[in-house]
């Protein structure tokens, strides 16, 4: 029997197989980072998640949208440059706005729909409320990473490759005090270690980056703004061993080292064309770090983030190089949390870091849990999402930033992530997407 507009059913199944085809011949043994980086990188995790997908080692394995080879992970902005946010489209902020909600002043949302190149649309809602990033700050030190890199081998991106690739640190006691786990590959044991950073322990400068955005380690990042700054500093002398990075940090004065902070952290975003007042990571995120270096107050608003999501789609956060490897930072961390496990996104490639910050008080009858704070309850997505992944249909970028009390800001953010992408497909039903 012939396929015709009257049998959505048998085409919906074929476009399906289709799909499934199409990513099975793109990634025949990838997985994330991409995980087909895994050599080129050494990054250590992608060695054990690839051997995951492989089916040689247990574990949990990566949704199908996560499966993208590194030749298919592109800047979708590249060849527009001169592109800038079109104007805030009325209708379809009026139908965002509606999923939020009647706690719609406790959210800011902005919502860039690329999926017809031609008539981009726009919404955004509160989106210049200024918030703490919580962890999506540590995009902004990934961005003062790639600007220093940039500026020590402005024409040599392989030099910078390989600075991030053979440079070989240690966890000093700037780590000091951080729970979230990171995952080690013991490679003379062919092991998984996963535990908090602790003193001492080693990895290279995309190893602790891949810690600092995937399992989103606090003690990594502080780590990585002060080897920035070293970098900074020494210039083509780094890396620097550890007893002078050490007698660095202890003979320097503070006020120099407050200014070294901000050089390495804020003019990025000042030379990149971010407003500051805006997009700002003001100090470390450990305790100890804070004591060594204090810094200033971080903060970020949606309509902020979302001209970081476009830079990086069109390769000017800093360089094309430098927006490819944060693309990739942000695609398929160890499993997908929060508004990237919306099971609407699974077959989607989705680029995303989250961050949260929640403070409780005494309240009657109120148990204090994990992100649903009654006094404070940030919780803060960013997101570029393709979708399906081998095809690419949708594409739309997302920041949403929540302060939602006594909710679990976790569940929250992943229910709108589902709507949201059930809101673009239906404004684009001829792209006929799966879910």
């Amino acid at each position: 029997m012939p396929l015709s507009r009257h049998c959505p059913a048998p085409r919906r199944a074929l476009r399906r197989l289709a799909a499934v085809l199409t990513l099975t011949a793109l990634a025949p043994g990838a997985g994330a980072w991409p995980l087909d980086d895994a050599d080129d990188t050494r990054i250590g995790r992608l060695e054990y998640m690839r051997r995951v997908e492989a089916g040689t080692l247990s574990g949990t394995r990566q949704p199908p949208g996560a499966l993208l080879p590194t030749r298919a992970v592109d800047l979708r902005l590249r060849e527009r440059p001169d592109f800038t946010l079109p104007e805030v489209d009325a209708q379809f902020t009026a139908e965002l706005r509606g999923l939020l909600g009647t706690a719609a002043d406790r959210y800011s949302l902005a919502v860039l729909d690329l999926s017809d190149p031609e008539q981009p649309v726009y919404a955004e809602h509160r989106a210049h409320e200024r918030y703490n990033p919580g962890s999506v700050g540590k995009l902004i030190v990934a961005l003062a990473w790639m600007q220093a890199l940039a500026d020590r081998f402005p024409d040599d991106t392989r030099a910078r490759w390989r600075l991030l690739r053979d440079t070989r640190i240690e966890a000093d006691d700037v780590i000091i005090h951080d729970s979230h786990t990171v995952r080690r590959w013991d490679r003379a044991n062919e092991s998984l270690i996963r535990r908090p950073l602790q003193v001492g322990d080693p990895g290279t400068l995309f190893e602790f980056l891949d810690w600092m955005v995937s399992p989103s380690s606090n003690a990594a990042a502080s780590v990585l703004i002060l080897q920035a700054m070293l970098l900074n500093h020494f210039g083509a002398d780094y890396p620097v061993s550890f007893e002078r990075a050490a007698e660095f940090f202890r003979d320097t004065p503070r006020e120099e080292r407050e200014a070294l902070l901000a050089r390495t952290l804020q003019e990025p975003v000042t030379r990149n064309g971010f407003e500051l007042a805006n997009l700002r990571q003001g100090s470390p995120f450990t305790r100890r770090g804070k004591a060594l270096v204090s810094g200033t107050t971080s903060r970020a608003s949606a309509h902020e983030l979302m001209q970081l999501l476009i830079a990086i789609e069109q390769g000017r956060a800093v360089d094309p190089f430098s927006s490819l490897i944060l693309k990739k930072l942000m695609y398929v961390t160890e499993r997908r949390i929060r508004y990237a496990s919306s099971p609407a996104l699974r077959d989607a490639a989705v680029y995303f870091k989250s961050g949260s910050l929640f403070r409780c008080e005494p309240e009657p009858d109120f148990v204090c849990r994990a992100y649903a704070g009654n006094k404070l309850n940030l919780m803060h997505s960013v997101a570029i999402v393709e979708h399906p992944a081998a095809e690419r249909r949708l594409h739309y970028l997302v920041v949403l930033m929540s302060n939602v009390l006594r909710k679990n800001g976790a569940q929250v953010h992943q229910a709108l992530g589902t709507a949201i992408q059930h809101l673009i497909a239906k404004r684009h039903p001829e792209a006929q997407t799966t879910q």
